[in-house]
């Protein structure tokens, strides 16, 4: 369920807690958890969304992002390590 939790998020980019949970089914608040772990490792963002204006019948659930945090590149780590000075590469 990680795994496939990952692929989603990963090939979406970013969506609400709702959208999570009706793409597999599950309960928000059973999502939390996974979603929790993928924060920890750097690789989700929780975001909130405010509220669309006067109306008071938006759910938490569909107000509450979550992004996929792109990994920097190969590419982009090999010019961090450009600018670093050799005393400083290790």
């Amino acid at each position: 369920m990680l795994t496939d939790l990952k692929t989603y998020l990963a090939d979406r980019r970013a969506a609400s807690l709702t959208e999570i949970a009706r793409r597999f089914a599950i309960d928000p608040e059973a999502l939390r958890p996974m979603l929790d772990l993928w924060i920890r490792k750097g690789k989700v963002r929780r975001s909130g969304g405010a509220r669309c204006g006067s109306c008071v019948s938006c759910a938490p659930a569909d107000l509450e992002f979550y992004e996929w945090v792109e990994p920097e590149t190969p590419a982009a780590d090999a010019k961090a390590l450009e600018r670093t000075p050799a005393c400083c590469r290790s």
